[in-house]
């Protein structure tokens, strides 16, 4: 008996999360919607990732058809499937349509999955969307549905503490750390040795917090130092100054719950370190209320969207409030501000520029897809370092989960390496009634 071949339906939500995607089933069939054509093509112009990737989706498309008829099976190239697009819709009574309503783009999606399934039923069919009513849908008409698992982490693989608390470590190890500083790491680590690792070594009553520096093979004492006014509250906070500071990191994940303090370091290391850079960016991802966009907002593009960026402003005037007015650091603040050295903006606004001698912080990091982070990575230039802020459980998009965003992507895939460091904040710093909220709410 031959063996099925499967066919994935593509939504157009997977092919703007990846415009890659349609390569990315191995030796299975791929079919995409004249429905879904229909909707790239509302999406191809603009600035945002998401055209990019519609564009890019169209292009492919056309090259892959110059000579093919597009209602045929067109191989994807050597050890992969093959390719159509489906103009047909299910005529049979059960459909789609019939069952919701008539004229929706993703009941048509439906229904050419159901037009598939029946004109080839030697194939099984799948349909591949990110959108989770979309899936249950399908389903309620016997059309099996999945995600697109492309670049989704591992469940459980984000509830991996970023520190490691090593117990019974020789009194006399500590007693070094203490009164040098460092001491070689001569297995003391064991099997959690990894670079930029973060470690408490304890023994009894006695602590320590530490780092290990892979380039002289040590183990480096952590003190808990004022960076900019700000003293970390907690461990955690500790490691992430640490991290922040380090000018070998250039690229910096720190993930946590509201309240755990992560704008507010990285901002205050940035400032601590504004005379290496020539400039300091905060920016986030504009997600609009109500899947509205920002255009129905009165007034001009700074009123559209001053409301989304006022949180990071609370961050830099807490910093400022640390210093009296004629402070030396509270008119550097000033001064940042009125000459551009520091700079907040939706990250919209600098896509395309080429980023040197920046420091990059992008808030709420957790709102991007995983190609937008690697995007934004690939545009470093020499001198820039890069901070990702975020809470990988606390996601405003609705085709992103805690597996699938760019936050998670990140921290899975360059845990370990040398120019990487990932923090995990989890004790709230906020205020007791914001700690309360996040443990019992």
């Amino acid at each position: 008996m031959a063996k099925k071949i499967k066919v994935y339906v593509l939504d157009t939500s997977v092919l703007l999360h990846d415009h890659q995607s349609i390569n990315n089933f191995g030796k299975s069939n791929v079919a995409i919607p004249i429905t879904v054509l229909e909707e790239l093509d509302k999406f191809k112009i603009g600035n945002d990732t998401k055209n990019f990737c519609a564009r890019e989706v169209i292009r492919f498309i056309d090259k892959l058809s110059v000579s093919e008829n597009l209602q045929n099976w067109i191989s994807l190239g050597k050890e992969k499937g093959s390719f159509r697009i489906v103009l047909e819709s299910n005529p049979k009574e059960i459909n789609a349509e019939y069952v919701y309503s008539v004229g929706k783009n993703d009941h048509k999606i439906i229904n050419s999955a159901l037009f598939l399934k029946e004109t080839e039923p030697s194939n099984e069919v799948f349909l591949v969307t990110k959108d989770i009513n979309l899936r249950i849908k399908a389903r309620a008409l016997g059309i099996p549905s999945e995600d697109y698992e492309t670049g989704k982490v591992e469940d459980g693989d984000l509830d991996i503490a970023s520190s490691n608390t090593i117990e019974n470590v020789d009194s006399e190890v500590i007693r070094q750390i203490f009164t040098k500083g460092r001491i070689e790491e001569n297995g003391i680590l064991g099997t959690k040795k990894a670079a930029n690792g973060y470690y408490i070594l304890k023994n009894g009553k006695s602590s320590s917090l530490a780092v290990y520096n892979k380039d002289t093979d040590e183990i480096v004492r952590i003190e808990k130092e004022f960076i900019y006014g700000i003293k970390p509250k907690n461990a955690e906070q500790a490691f992430a100054f640490n991290a922040l500071m380090n000018e070998k990191v250039k690229l910096v994940a720190l993930q946590g719950v509201a309240g755990t303090g992560k704008t507010l370091l990285a901002l205050a290391s940035a400032l601590e370190q504004s005379k290496s850079y020539h400039q300091i960016i905060l920016a986030r991802p504009i997600v609009p209320l109500s899947n509205r966009d920002i255009g129905f907002l009165p007034g001009d593009a700074n009123d559209k969207v001053g409301p989304y960026m006022e949180p990071l402003w609370d961050n830099l005037k807490f910093i400022k409030s640390q210093f009296g007015e004629n402070e030396k650091k509270h008119k550097a603040i000033l001064d940042m501000e009125q000459t551009g050295k520091i700079i907040i903006t939706p990250l919209a606004f600098i896509r395309g520029r080429s980023l040197s001698n920046i420091i990059f912080i992008v808030d709420e990091a957790q709102n991007l897809t995983p190609h937008e982070v690697k995007t934004i990575i690939t545009r470093a230039g020499e001198n820039t370092k890069i901070i990702f802020t975020g809470d990988v459980h606390q996601i405003d998009t609705p085709y992103l989960d805690e597996y699938s965003n760019g936050l998670a992507y990140l921290i899975d895939r360059l845990k370990g390496q040398d120019l990487f460091s990932h923090i995990k904040l989890e004790k709230g710093e906020r205020s007791e009634l914001a700690n309360l909220a996040n443990d019992l709410l």
